[in-house]
């Protein structure tokens, strides 16, 4: 998976979980946390989403690199052929 491809999943995942979300205000570097206002459920399901369209497995461990659009899709790029 290239970086273009996986930040459209990411965004896709996002919008499923905060449908109002703008993302064309959130930085590649934001957490979604304080940009979206993302609380621990909703970042679960973000994650649920990512692996179900991806079928790459997510470890708890791998949870913090995926707070934001650029260690999300960097882990994507790097997990997903």
């Amino acid at each position: 998976m290239n970086r273009t491809d996986a930040l459209e999943v990411v965004k896709e995942a996002i919008t499923q979980v905060v449908p109002d979300a703008d993302l064309d205000t959130l930085g590649p570097d934001d957490t979604f946390r304080d940009a979206l206002e993302m609380d621990s459920l909703d970042f679960l399901s973000y994650i649920e989403i990512l692996a179900e369209r991806t079928g790459v497995r997510i470890d708890d461990a791998d949870t913090p690199r995926l707070t934001t659009l650029s260690g999300s899709a960097g882990f994507l790029v790097a997990h997903v052929p």
